[in-house]
C-alpha cells in the first residue's frame, strides 16, 4: 500500500495475548540521511536545561555532529531538573544549536540532577502520544500547550496501575512493570527491513514509521517498551482483525494534511480525519517520519479551545 502520506508496504501481523503488530516496510528508498538520538548521544550531541533558570516546555539542543539528528515525537530524556518528552519530530541540523519544544513528564520534581539529558529506554506509550497529538493539532509549536493534558495522562495511568511515584514521574511506571514489558517483547521482534509498526489493542490502533530501516531498528525497542505498557492493561482479548489494520491504514492514506514551520529542519505535517491524528515530518518532498493514532476527537478540541499552557517558565 502506497501514497504520498504513507509510503509503506504491510507486512505479516504478529499476535500475541491478543496484542498485534504489523510491521511496516518501505516502498520508496530513502533518500535523507540521519542518525537517531541514541546515536548521536555518545558522539558528543547535548540536550541540555534553556538557562540555569530553566524553562519547562523548551529545551536546547547543540548537535556538533557533520551528520543530521532524528530526535522522535514521545522521545524521553531524563535528568537535569525533571524529565521531558518531545512534543514534535525534530531534525536537528549537522553543526546546529535550536530550542526545542518538549512537556514535563515529571510533575514533582524541579530540582538539577544533571548537567545534560540522557534517553530513556522508553518512548511514551501510545495513549499519551495520542492525547498529545489532540491537543497540539492546531499549533504544534505553542509552548506549554499540551502540558496539563500529558500530566492528566500520567497521573490517570499511575492510578490504574497502582503505580506510586514520589515525583509523578512517567517513567517510574515503565521501571515498575518492567519484567512484565521484558516478559512480552520477545513476541514481536524487528523484521529484516522494517521501517515501521501498526499497534493494534482492540479498537485503538497507533501507527509509527521513519524513512530509514536502520533508524528504526534503534528506535523500535523503544517504541515497543511504550506500545506494552498500554498493552498490559488490556491482555488476552480478542484480538484486531486484519481488515481493521488495513482500513486505519488507509484512514492515515485518506487524511488531511497541512504543513507548517518545523522545530529543526523540513516542514512539521499534522494529519487529521474524524477518526485520526497524526503528526510527521517532512523534508525535501520525502516524509522521513510518521505517528497516527485513532482518535475519537480528531483534534476538535484543539480547534475548538486552547488549553491552558505551563504556568511555569
Amino acid at each position: 500500500m502506497t501514497s504520498t502520506v504513507t509510503p509503506f508496504q504491510l507486512g505479516h501481523p504478529v499476535e500475541h495475548r491478543g496484542i498485534v503488530v504489523t510491521p511496516l516496510f518501505p516502498a520508496l528508498d530513502p533518500r535523507a540521511r540521519y542518525v537517531t538520538l541514541d546515536e548521536a548521544l555518545p558522539r558528543g550531541l547535548t540536550i541540555t536545561e534553556t538557562s540555569d533558570a530553566g524553562s519547562v516546555p523548551e529545551l536546547q539542543v547543540v548537535n556538533p555532529l557533520a551528520e543530521h539528528v532524528l530526535l522522535y515525537d514521545g522521545e524521553e530524556l531524563v535528568g537535569a531538573k525533571q524529565n521531558r518528552i518531545l512534543n514534535v519530530t525534530v531534525l536537528v541540523g549537522a553543526g546546529a544549536k535550536l530550542p526545542i519544544p518538549v512537556s514535563c513528564v515529571e510533575q514533582g520534581r524541579w530540582a538539577r540532577s544533571s548537567v545534560d539529558f540522557d534517553t530513556a529506554s522508553h518512548i511514551s506509550h501510545a495513549h499519551l502520544r495520542r492525547r498529545k497529538a489532540e491537543m497540539l493539532s492546531a499549533r504544534p509549536l505553542t509552548p506549554g500547550l499540551a502540558q496539563s493534558e500529558v500530566w492528566l495522562e500520567i497521573g490517570e495511568k499511575q492510578q490504574r496501575m497502582s503505580v506510586a511515584s514520589p515525583t509523578g514521574a512517567s517513567r517510574d511506571t515503565f521501571e515498575a512493570y518492567g519484567d512484565r514489558l521484558r516478559a512480552l517483547e520477545d513476541a514481536f521482534p524487528l523484521q529484516a527491513g522494517q521501517c515501521g509498526a501498526v499497534l493494534a489493542i482492540g479498537g485503538d490502533l497507533c501507527l509509527d514509521a521513519v524513512s530509514r530501516p536502520t533508524a528504526f531498528a534503534l528506535l523500535w525497542p523503544k517504541l515497543r517498551a511504550g506500545y506494552l505498557l498500554d498493552a498490559l492493561e488490556r491482555l488476552d482479548r480478542a484480538p484486531t482483525r486484519q481488515e481493521q489494520i488495513a482500513g486505519f491504514v488507509d484512514e492515515v492514506a485518506d487524511a488531511v494534511v497541512t504543513t507548517g514551520p518545523s522545530a529543526g529542519l523540513g516542514n512539521d505535517v499534522r494529519l487529521r480525519r474524524p477518526s485520526v491524528i497524526g503528526s510527521g515530518l517532512e523534508l525535501d518532498g520525502e516524509r522521513i517520519q510518521l505517528s497516527a493514532f485513532t482518535s475519537e476527537d480528531g483534534g476538535r478540541r484543539a480547534f475548538g479551545r486552547i488549553a491552558r499552557p505551563s504556568r511555569r517558565r
